[in-house]
């Protein structure tokens, strides 16, 4: 019998320096090769041209008094300026904080608090969204901004007065397992939780995702997912960065066709996205008349990616060594990967095999014992990826990484005598919808606040377009008069609009266990009975 366990390759070794330190060395070897190709923004960088934007930024930083360890916020969507501040504060030594960019004021204001933010690069607005006047409702004491559209240019003017020796010694006391990075990830308790990363942590995930992609300094990556997140701040800069390839940024946010369009003009070799992205993709009704010719590869990850998707993907899309992606934000982000020589079968209907260094076993969710392969259990993953912890949060830390060094994912999986790995559920009841990560608990806080409102659950319902949406069941306080189109309007521009509920249940009871124990399973084969969706789980 063997058990469902497998190590990671380690003939190439981990790398053992600073993201500064690596993107120095990438800069001496293709300064001339273009570095980032921002669309929207007409931006173009070679990586010489890079390296000195983010040189005036690293100075500038350090004229603000910024000290390494300080946590310097950015809220914004995908600019040039975000991936000059992920060099910038990387060199100074600043634990850069991502906000999602479609954070309201609520969840603004956790994240600014919770990591102690001192400094925040931010837009002027995004989506119709004012982050000024956000920002102004919950703005802690003493907090620095620097608006993107208005102050940026001023902000990297401060740094004329910082020397070399300064940036140099700043940069010569720093280690690579120094934290570098804050990911405000959706916790079960109601509010996210900051997964703390390293150097070490993500630069080792970028150098392995792009051996895995096989890329070189004559790949242009489009980038079309959110830098904040892992998937465009790891999978994206960091491992073009590794290797002196070019990301290329098709839009502020997702556009399919503008994301063709850049695949398009600047003949990009690789294209991610979520799978959603992907079926919008093809999805776009001037889909035949792009030019996809020059794609060979590129990753596809967040959320389930469909048999017939992968195929369409590799056939219509010419992407014939398309890798599967699987991992989380607290092991930086990716433990497995498909390999672009990996059989079709093993290439469509698993997420791969566990990346060099790492370790990955499946276990029994009662006993903690390792499960023979084949059969379902918890996913675990240790090695250097795994966080350094939750900001602030030992407690929550504990909970996830256990005395051995195994972060349990949650993610139900099965491991088969190849050792390729298949996520076949989830231990809990989390959401993905579109490839991003909700947690029902914290959409219920949220909820039970609303005028109106006696108790709510929140479940996830299959969705033919993102996977999964949100429906809520409410129960309205003795009175109250509840609709779909009330509930809904008092969410607006109060949560992320991903985390509204896309079906509201106004009921006067919720389905339970004789011990008194809502009965979510209940709830959601109703609804899907209801919904008509049944045929589509």
């Amino acid at each position: 019998m063997t058990l469902s366990y497998a190590h990671g390759p380690t003939a190439v070794p981990l790398l053992d320096e600073t993201i500064g330190a690596n993107l120095r060395r990438t800069v001496e070897r293709f300064p001339d090769r273009e570095a980032l190709v921002v669309r929207h923004q007409g931006v173009r960088l070679t990586y010489a041209e890079l390296w000195l934007e983010v040189d005036r930024a690293a100075r500038a930083l350090l004229a603000r008094g910024v000290r390494a360890g300080d946590r310097v916020g950015i809220w914004a969507p995908n600019r040039a300026e975000w991936v000059v501040a992920q060099f910038a504060t990387a060199r100074v030594g600043a634990i850069l904080v991502t906000v999602n960019p479609g954070y309201r004021a609520g969840e603004l204001r956790h994240a600014l608090m919770q990591a102690g933010v001192s400094l925040l690069v931010m837009a002027r607005a995004f989506r119709g969204a004012d982050y000024r006047a956000m920002l102004d409702q919950v703005r802690p004491a003493g907090l620095e901004a620097i608006v993107l559209e208005d102050d940026w240019e001023a902000f990297l003017a401060e740094g004329a007065s910082v020397g070399d020796a300064e940036l140099a010694a700043r940069e010569a006391s720093l280690d690579p397992r120094d934290a570098i990075n804050i990911q405000y990830t959706s916790g079960t308790t109601g509010l996210p939780k900051g997964a703390t990363l390293s150097h070490r942590n993500i630069l080792n995930n970028a150098h392995f995702v792009a051996q895995s992609l096989a890329y070189a300094e004559h790949d242009r990556v489009c980038v079309p997912v959110p830098f904040y997140h892992c998937f465009g701040m790891v999978l994206g800069t960091l491992a073009c960065a590794t290797r002196g390839a070019c990301v290329v940024v098709p839009a502020e946010s997702f556009e399919p066709a503008a994301t063709l369009a850049a695949v398009d003009a600047e003949r990009c070799t690789s294209l991610y996205g979520v799978p959603t992205m992907f079926v919008a993709e093809l999805a776009e009704p001037d889909f035949a008349r792009f030019d996809l010719s020059s794609l060979r590869t590129g990753a596809m990850g967040g959320a389930p990616c469909p048999v017939e998707l992968m195929r369409r993907v590799r056939a219509d899309m010419h992407m014939e060594q398309v890798t599967i992606v699987c991992g989380m934000t607290e092991t930086s982000p990716v433990s497995t990967q498909t390999a672009v020589d990996d059989p079709p079968e093993k290439r469509t209907g698993t997420v791969g095999r566990v990346h060099p260094h790492v370790e990955v076993k499946i276990v029994d969710p009662a006993t903690g014992a390792t499960v023979p392969r084949g059969t379902p259990g918890e996913q675990c993953t240790r090695g250097y990826g795994v966080m350094l912890g939750y900001w602030n949060d030992p407690a929550a830390t504990a909970a996830a990484i256990d005395a051995d060094g195994w972060m349990h994912t949650g993610d139900l999986a099965v491991m088969d005598e190849d050792g390729y790995v298949s996520i076949v559920g989830r231990l809990k009841d989390m959401i993905i919808r579109g490839g991003e990560n909700l947690y029902p608990r914290e959409i219920e806080e949220f909820l039970h606040g609303l005028p109106g409102v006696a108790d709510a659950y929140v479940v996830g319902v299959p969705s033919e377009r993102y996977g999964e949406e949100v429906l809520a069941w409410v129960r309205p306080l003795p009175g109250a008069s509840l609709s779909a189109e009330r509930l809904a309007a008092a969410c607006r521009g109060r949560i992320a609009a991903a985390k509204i509920p896309r079906h509201w249940k106004v009921v006067d009871a919720f389905p339970m266990t004789v011990t008194g124990k809502v009965q979510k399973y209940r709830m959601r084969e109703i609804a899907m009975l209801e919904l008509g969706q049944a045929a589509a789980a």
